[in-house]
Protein backbone atom coordinates (compact mmCIF):
# COMPACT_ATOMS: atom_id res chain seq x y z
CA UNK A 1 0.00 0.00 0.00
CA UNK A 2 1.14 3.28 -1.34
CA UNK A 3 0.85 7.07 0.26
CA UNK A 4 -0.26 8.05 -3.30
CA UNK A 5 -2.38 5.16 -3.80
CA UNK A 6 -4.44 6.36 -0.79
CA UNK A 7 -4.19 9.95 -2.00
CA UNK A 8 -5.88 9.37 -4.90
CA UNK A 9 -9.01 6.96 -3.82
CA UNK A 10 -9.35 10.10 -1.30
CA UNK A 11 -9.37 12.05 -4.39
CA UNK A 12 -12.15 10.34 -6.44
CA UNK A 13 -14.14 9.81 -3.56
CA UNK A 14 -14.54 13.34 -2.62
CA UNK A 15 -14.39 14.62 -6.54
CA UNK A 16 -17.04 11.39 -7.45
CA UNK A 17 -14.89 10.88 -10.80
CA UNK A 18 -11.73 9.73 -11.66
CA UNK A 19 -11.56 12.60 -14.36
CA UNK A 20 -11.81 15.77 -11.50
CA UNK A 21 -9.67 13.51 -9.23
CA UNK A 22 -6.52 13.59 -11.58
CA UNK A 23 -7.26 17.31 -12.29
CA UNK A 24 -6.99 17.63 -8.34
CA UNK A 25 -3.79 15.32 -7.98
CA UNK A 26 -2.23 16.90 -11.26
CA UNK A 27 -2.29 12.91 -12.94
CA UNK A 28 -3.68 11.53 -15.90
CA UNK A 29 -6.52 9.84 -15.49
CA UNK A 30 -5.52 6.40 -16.70
CA UNK A 31 -2.87 6.69 -14.13
CA UNK A 32 -5.37 7.48 -11.26
CA UNK A 33 -7.44 4.92 -12.21
CA UNK A 34 -4.51 2.36 -12.29
CA UNK A 35 -3.02 3.26 -8.73
CA UNK A 36 -6.57 2.62 -7.01
CA UNK A 37 -7.14 -0.75 -8.84
CA UNK A 38 -4.05 -1.37 -7.22
CA UNK A 39 -5.17 -0.81 -3.74
CA UNK A 40 -8.13 -2.79 -4.31
CA UNK A 41 -6.59 -5.84 -4.98
CA UNK A 42 -4.23 -5.22 -2.64
CA UNK A 43 -7.08 -4.92 0.30
CA UNK A 44 -9.34 -7.51 -1.66
CA UNK A 45 -12.04 -5.59 -2.36
CA UNK A 46 -13.69 -2.64 -4.24
CA UNK A 47 -13.72 0.84 -2.74
CA UNK A 48 -15.62 2.74 -5.42
CA UNK A 49 -18.84 1.96 -7.56
CA UNK A 50 -17.97 2.53 -10.67
CA UNK A 51 -21.17 1.62 -12.23
CA UNK A 52 -23.33 4.18 -12.14
CA UNK A 53 -22.59 7.42 -14.18
CA UNK A 54 -21.05 8.95 -10.94
CA UNK A 55 -18.47 7.14 -8.77
CA UNK A 56 -19.64 6.42 -5.23
CA UNK A 57 -18.23 4.71 -2.30
CA UNK A 58 -18.97 0.97 -1.81
CA UNK A 59 -19.57 -0.09 1.96
CA UNK A 60 -15.96 -0.93 2.25
CA UNK A 61 -14.75 1.76 0.51
CA UNK A 62 -16.68 3.96 2.93
CA UNK A 63 -15.63 2.31 6.28
CA UNK A 64 -12.08 2.53 4.44
CA UNK A 65 -12.23 6.63 3.89
CA UNK A 66 -11.70 7.98 7.35
CA UNK A 67 -8.66 6.21 7.76
CA UNK A 68 -7.29 7.05 4.20
CA UNK A 69 -7.53 10.52 5.39
CA UNK A 70 -6.27 9.79 8.49
CA UNK A 71 -3.16 8.36 7.32
CA UNK A 72 -2.82 11.31 4.84
CA UNK A 73 -3.49 13.71 7.80
CA UNK A 74 -0.58 11.98 9.79
CA UNK A 75 1.66 12.25 7.20
CA UNK A 76 1.29 15.92 6.57
CA UNK A 77 1.46 16.24 10.19
CA UNK A 78 5.25 14.96 10.00
CA UNK A 79 5.90 16.87 7.35
CA UNK A 80 4.84 20.32 8.71
CA UNK A 81 6.73 19.17 11.85
CA UNK A 82 10.00 18.81 9.61
CA UNK A 83 9.39 21.58 8.13
CA UNK A 84 9.18 24.12 11.17
CA UNK A 85 12.34 21.94 13.22
CA UNK A 86 14.28 23.20 10.14
CA UNK A 87 12.76 26.68 10.13
CA UNK A 88 14.00 27.01 14.27
CA UNK A 89 17.26 25.77 13.14
CA UNK A 90 17.88 28.22 10.14
CA UNK A 91 14.91 30.49 10.73
CA UNK A 92 15.22 34.72 11.45
CA UNK A 93 13.39 36.73 13.52
CA UNK A 94 12.99 41.00 13.14
CA UNK A 95 11.88 42.43 16.35
CA UNK A 96 11.23 45.69 17.36
CA UNK A 97 11.29 47.59 20.93
CA UNK A 98 10.21 51.21 21.83
CA UNK A 99 13.59 53.94 22.24
CA UNK A 100 14.85 53.68 25.38
CA UNK A 101 12.45 51.26 27.04
CA UNK A 102 13.96 50.34 31.17
CA UNK A 103 11.91 47.42 31.40
CA UNK A 104 13.91 44.46 31.20
CA UNK A 105 11.01 41.74 29.85
CA UNK A 106 12.25 42.10 26.40
CA UNK A 107 16.09 41.59 26.83
CA UNK A 108 14.85 38.61 29.98
CA UNK A 109 12.54 37.04 26.61
CA UNK A 110 15.41 37.22 23.80
CA UNK A 111 17.83 35.55 25.93
CA UNK A 112 15.28 32.64 26.63
CA UNK A 113 14.59 32.30 23.14
CA UNK A 114 18.11 32.59 22.02
CA UNK A 115 18.77 29.69 24.51
CA UNK A 116 16.39 27.13 23.27
CA UNK A 117 16.89 28.17 19.35
CA UNK A 118 20.71 29.18 19.30
CA UNK A 119 20.18 28.78 15.34
CA UNK A 120 17.53 31.44 14.96
CA UNK A 121 19.28 34.78 13.57
CA UNK A 122 17.73 37.44 16.04
CA UNK A 123 17.54 41.18 14.80
CA UNK A 124 16.31 43.94 16.72
CA UNK A 125 15.59 47.79 15.74
CA UNK A 126 14.81 50.56 17.78
CA UNK A 127 11.89 53.09 17.00
CA UNK A 128 8.72 54.83 18.19
CA UNK A 129 5.66 52.86 18.82
CA UNK A 130 3.66 53.93 15.53
CA UNK A 131 6.47 53.35 13.37
CA UNK A 132 6.80 49.76 15.22
CA UNK A 133 3.22 49.28 14.95
CA UNK A 134 3.46 49.90 11.48
CA UNK A 135 5.98 47.82 10.61
CA UNK A 136 4.05 44.59 12.53
CA UNK A 137 1.88 45.42 10.19
CA UNK A 138 2.99 45.38 6.89
CA UNK A 139 5.41 42.55 7.74
CA UNK A 140 8.46 44.10 8.20
CA UNK A 141 8.94 42.69 12.01
CA UNK A 142 7.62 39.71 13.53
CA UNK A 143 7.15 40.98 17.19
CA UNK A 144 7.63 43.83 19.12
CA UNK A 145 7.37 45.73 22.74
CA UNK A 146 5.53 48.57 22.02
CA UNK A 147 3.37 51.65 23.58
CA UNK A 148 0.37 52.73 23.03
CA UNK A 149 -3.02 54.44 24.52
CA UNK A 150 -6.43 53.12 24.33
CA UNK A 151 -7.22 49.85 22.93
CA UNK A 152 -5.01 47.69 20.92
CA UNK A 153 -3.99 48.82 18.07
CA UNK A 154 -5.60 47.42 14.96
CA UNK A 155 -4.47 43.79 13.57
CA UNK A 156 -1.89 43.51 16.32
CA UNK A 157 -2.41 40.86 19.16
CA UNK A 158 -1.24 42.58 22.93
CA UNK A 159 0.29 41.22 26.23
CA UNK A 160 0.33 43.95 28.07
CA UNK A 161 3.23 44.59 30.63
CA UNK A 162 2.48 47.62 32.36
CA UNK A 163 -0.50 49.70 32.35
CA UNK A 164 0.31 53.52 34.24
CA UNK A 165 -0.97 56.47 34.72
CA UNK A 166 0.66 59.57 33.43
CA UNK A 167 2.04 61.76 36.18
CA UNK A 168 3.41 65.40 35.93
CA UNK A 169 7.03 65.14 37.20
CA UNK A 170 8.27 68.25 38.58
CA UNK A 171 11.74 69.62 39.63
CA UNK A 172 11.55 70.91 43.84
CA UNK A 173 11.78 74.19 42.12
CA UNK A 174 8.20 74.09 40.50
CA UNK A 175 5.18 75.70 41.54
CA UNK A 176 3.75 72.52 41.23
CA UNK A 177 5.96 70.59 43.96
CA UNK A 178 3.21 71.26 46.97
CA UNK A 179 0.75 69.95 44.77
CA UNK A 180 -0.49 65.90 44.73
CA UNK A 181 -2.81 66.23 41.86
CA UNK A 182 -3.70 68.46 38.57
CA UNK A 183 -6.45 68.13 36.31
CA UNK A 184 -5.86 68.25 32.18
CA UNK A 185 -7.13 71.94 32.00
CA UNK A 186 -4.46 72.61 34.34
CA UNK A 187 -1.78 70.82 32.40
CA UNK A 188 -3.15 72.52 29.04
CA UNK A 189 -2.01 76.68 30.96
CA UNK A 190 2.08 74.81 31.01
CA UNK A 191 4.68 74.42 28.65
CA UNK A 192 5.25 70.65 29.21
CA UNK A 193 8.32 68.68 28.49
CA UNK A 194 7.04 65.41 26.49
CA UNK A 195 7.87 62.57 24.39
CA UNK A 196 7.20 63.08 20.51
CA UNK A 197 4.10 62.30 18.59
CA UNK A 198 4.47 58.45 17.84
CA UNK A 199 5.37 57.24 21.20
CA UNK A 200 3.00 55.88 23.45
CA UNK A 201 3.41 58.28 26.27
CA UNK A 202 2.65 61.20 23.84
CA UNK A 203 -0.36 59.37 22.39
CA UNK A 204 -2.34 59.02 26.11
CA UNK A 205 -1.34 62.87 26.73
CA UNK A 206 -2.69 64.05 23.42
CA UNK A 207 -5.86 61.67 24.19
CA UNK A 208 -6.24 62.98 27.06
CA UNK A 209 -6.62 66.72 26.03
CA UNK A 210 -9.12 65.66 23.56
CA UNK A 211 -9.65 68.40 21.03
CA UNK A 212 -7.18 71.10 22.45
CA UNK A 213 -3.51 70.37 22.23
CA UNK A 214 -0.99 70.07 24.67
CA UNK A 215 1.91 72.98 24.84
CA UNK A 216 4.84 71.18 24.40
CA UNK A 217 7.92 73.83 25.58
CA UNK A 218 10.48 70.84 25.01
CA UNK A 219 10.35 67.40 23.21
CA UNK A 220 13.11 64.61 23.56
CA UNK A 221 13.07 61.67 21.71
CA UNK A 222 14.15 59.18 24.71
CA UNK A 223 12.28 59.17 28.93
CA UNK A 224 16.27 60.30 30.18
CA UNK A 225 16.73 63.70 28.20
CA UNK A 226 12.81 64.33 29.30
CA UNK A 227 13.39 64.00 33.02
CA UNK A 228 16.57 65.49 32.86
CA UNK A 229 15.37 68.67 31.33
CA UNK A 230 12.38 68.24 34.41
CA UNK A 231 14.89 68.32 36.98
CA UNK A 232 16.60 71.59 35.58
CA UNK A 233 13.10 73.18 36.18
CA UNK A 234 12.33 73.62 32.88
CA UNK A 235 8.63 72.84 33.35
CA UNK A 236 6.29 69.40 34.03
CA UNK A 237 7.55 66.33 32.37
CA UNK A 238 4.62 64.33 31.11
CA UNK A 239 5.99 60.49 32.29
CA UNK A 240 4.48 57.19 33.47
CA UNK A 241 4.33 57.19 37.12
CA UNK A 242 7.43 54.52 36.97
CA UNK A 243 9.54 56.67 35.62
CA UNK A 244 9.80 59.97 37.73
CA UNK A 245 12.41 58.57 39.77
CA UNK A 246 13.44 61.67 41.71
CA UNK A 247 11.61 63.67 40.48
CA UNK A 248 7.76 64.97 42.22
CA UNK A 249 4.95 63.03 40.62
CA UNK A 250 2.24 64.57 40.69
CA UNK A 251 -1.18 63.14 39.74
CA UNK A 252 -3.13 63.83 35.98
CA UNK A 253 -6.80 64.11 36.86
CA UNK A 254 -10.21 64.52 34.40
CA UNK A 255 -9.31 62.62 33.11
CA UNK A 256 -6.82 60.11 34.08
CA UNK A 257 -4.24 59.13 30.91
CA UNK A 258 -2.76 55.88 31.23
CA UNK A 259 0.18 54.50 28.60
CA UNK A 260 0.33 50.92 27.94
CA UNK A 261 3.40 48.93 27.45
CA UNK A 262 3.22 45.23 25.49
CA UNK A 263 4.11 42.82 23.34
CA UNK A 264 2.54 42.73 20.44
CA UNK A 265 2.60 40.92 16.75
CA UNK A 266 0.43 40.40 13.87
CA UNK A 267 -3.19 38.85 14.98
CA UNK A 268 -3.52 37.24 11.70
CA UNK A 269 -1.36 36.55 8.74
CA UNK A 270 1.85 34.52 8.00
CA UNK A 271 4.31 33.67 10.68
CA UNK A 272 7.45 31.66 10.35
CA UNK A 273 8.14 28.75 12.64
CA UNK A 274 10.57 31.12 14.24
CA UNK A 275 8.44 33.53 14.96
CA UNK A 276 5.35 31.45 16.37
CA UNK A 277 8.46 30.17 18.87
CA UNK A 278 8.69 33.34 20.14
CA UNK A 279 5.39 34.48 20.78
CA UNK A 280 4.58 31.55 22.22
CA UNK A 281 6.97 31.92 24.74
CA UNK A 282 5.93 35.48 25.22
CA UNK A 283 2.62 34.17 25.84
CA UNK A 284 3.51 31.61 28.32
CA UNK A 285 6.37 34.33 30.47
CA UNK A 286 3.22 37.09 30.55
CA UNK A 287 0.75 33.94 31.53
CA UNK A 288 3.56 32.68 34.11
CA UNK A 289 4.20 36.56 35.24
Amino acid sequence: MELRQLEYFVAVAEEGSFTRAAERVHVAQPGVSAQVRRLERELGHDLLDRSGRAVTLTDVGAAVLPWARAALGSVESARRTVEEMAGLVRGAVRIGMVVSCGIPDLPELLSAFHSSFPGVEITLAEANSDSLIASLVDGQLDFALIGYAGGAPEGLSVRVLADEPLVAAVAESDPWCSRESVTVAELLERGLISLPPGTGLRGALDEACGSRRPRIAFEASAPPMVITLARRGLGPAVLASSMAGDLHAVRITDPVPHSRLAFAWRAEGPHSPAARALIGLAENRVTAG
